[in-house]
């Protein structure tokens, strides 16, 4: 247990330590996980065992605790490119052309599928004249269901994918001289996004080490984890993830503009870091924080209209068509709506519904289900004993939206892992969850190629999602009980009041709810103080 004078300790030239860089830490005040976790004293043993007591620890130039964890998340993100190298091979077909080879549903068999093979000419990016929310075509064409569509995702997203096409075709280009390897474009294309998207991954896990403090070594869960194997470059979620938690650093660091500057493009990317906000906000009013709060809130609002409002204006039929699409579409097959649909046979809010027909039933509940979560979470957060930290009530809040939701696509378990490694830093038990959720993708892709197809039936699919969804739940309930037990809070057994919370972190409390009678237990901690 650590005294509050430990946050600001003298190092050996005299100089003072500052707890905002984890760097500045000397290696007696930062956890090692060979001796608090089990699970890497096991993992330690073909190196030599756990760190001596009288080991020489951060003398090291080299191998830092940031290095070791970018290093774990370049080997990881490896494997999760091999994961998907079996859908971007190609081969010559009878005719002499060159085609991907999906043959036989590869994408379903060797469970290699990623959103962005199919999305490259599924949004017109192949076509050199394409511009996103500008481009339109049809759907069905010739059919009764025949609709007019554009661009599927959020405006920072789009022109991700449009710059990501248009390097590749570049290449092409190059490559047609003999210059580079000529592969097709759309593997090209592929190559390009997962080269961004692992960089993305790298800024997470870079940030979540800087965030963790004195348990920089908890990162290492997010490096390794095998929700990136599976998920990394299925979809384009670690962009915002790297936002998000890159937002949460300057946060931490107590530069209000800046965090929000991140938050907002964050949310241009994807809608979740946009919930993040709540969390603070809360946060910053019990503490008396709130022109900090206020100032983030702002200066996310301004740069997500920045983005947005240049394609709102010239294209906005476009750029509504991200949110067209999520208020019309029905449940996902992840969504526990569905499970419920399919075991019970209940036909849903909505039956019968015409295509292109909102569900609009579904759609109140989901979102009334939603705000419930979120006013429990602010409940939880007025009335602990002692704040809560942010990183708690960010892993809460977005748990409660992937729960409650209609759509959980499978990739969005990535949102989830930063923030759970800061807010519940339990290695076994998270490493347990990630192979649960991450092992969904198995069922899922059997599940899709049918049962005539030598696949698996659907029930093998729900029940993957039921545990799944019991193992969120899981850690949600510890997290409540670490918020209302901060004794059993292994952050603040180490020394740390919150290093995620920048202005709220060591402040005293301003605003709290007493819903019941104190015990001697749950008296507030002194900051600096592990409980």
């Amino acid at each position: 247990m650590a005294s509050p004078s430990q946050h600001s300790q003298a190092t050996p030239d005299g100089s003072r330590a500052n707890d905002d860089d984890t760097d500045s830490l000397r290696p007696d005040e930062r956890v090692n996980p060979t001796w608090t976790e089990p699970l890497a004293r096991a993992a330690s043993k073909p190196l030599g065992g756990p760190v001596g007591r009288h080991a020489s620890v951060g003398r090291q130039w080299f191998w830092t605790p940031l290095r070791v964890v970018l290093l774990f998340a370049v080997v990881t993100l490896a494997l999760a490119w091999f994961q998907k190298s079996p859908c971007v091979q190609q081969y010559v077909d009878d005719n002499g052309v060159v085609q991907l080879d999906w043959r036989g549903s590869k994408q379903f068999t060797a469970m290699c599928y990623s959103d962005t093979v199919p999305l490259y000419t599924a949004e017109r990016l192949d076509k050199p004249d394409t511009f996103p929310y500008k481009t339109s075509w049809v759907d069905d064409e010739g059919k009764p269901t025949a609709h007019v569509r554009y661009m599927e995702y959020p405006v920072l997203t789009g022109m991700f994918q449009l710059l990501n096409a248009r390097m590749a075709q570049g290449w092409t280009v190059i490559a047609s001289s003999g210059w580079l390897p000529n592969p097709m474009t759309v593997i090209v294309y592929f190559n390009i996004t997962a080269l961004w998207l692992a960089l993305a991954w790298l800024v997470t896990a870079f940030a979540v080490a800087q965030l963790a403090r004195r348990r920089p070594y908890d990162a290492v869960l997010v490096a390794v984890s095998p929700l990136v194997v599976v998920h990394a470059f299925t979809n384009f979620d670690t962009l915002a993830t790297a936002f998000a938690t890159a937002g949460m650093l300057a946060w931490a660091r107590k530069k209000p503009v800046l965090a929000g500057v991140l938050l907002g493009l964050g949310g241009a990317a994807k809608l979740y870091p946009l919930f993040l906000l709540g969390p603070l906000l809360l946060l910053c009013w019990r503490a008396g924080k709130l022109r900090a709060g206020w100032t983030t809130f702002g200066a996310t609002l301004v740069t997500w209209g920045l983005v947005n409002a240049p394609i709102a204006w010239l294209y906005p039929d476009g750029w509504r068509e991200f949110f067209r699409l999520n208020t019309e579409r029905g449940v996902d097959p992840d969504s526990l709506y569905n499970v419920v649909a399919q075991w019970t046979g209940w036909p849903g809010f909505d039956p019968g519904l015409l295509h292109g027909q909102a569900p609009e039933v579904l759609n109140t509940v989901s979102a009334v289900l939603f705000l419930v979560c979120c006013a429990a979470v602010g409940f939880v957060a007025l009335s602990a004993p002692r704040r809560p930290r942010f990183a708690q009530l960010a892993f809460l809040v977005v748990a409660a939206f992937l729960l409650t939701n209609k759509v959980w696509s499978p990739q969005y378990s990535l949102w989830l892992v930063p923030l759970a490694v800061l807010a519940l830093p339990r290695w076994k038990l998270l490493l347990v969850w990630m192979t649960v959720d991450a092992l969904v993708w198995v069922p899922r892709m059997f599940f899709y190629l049918g049962v005539d197809n030598k696949g698996l039936p659907i029930d093998w699919f729900l029940g993957a999602v039921v545990a799944r969804d019991v193992a969120v739940l899981v850690l949600c309930g510890l997290i409540v009980r670490e918020i209302y037990r901060p004794d059993l809070d292994k952050v603040r057994q180490a020394g740390d009041d919150d290093p995620c919370g920048g202005f709220v972190d060591e402040a005293p409390d301003r605003f709290a709810l007493r819903w019941r009678r104190r015990r001697p237990d749950d008296a507030p901690v002194p900051a600096g103080v592990g409980g």
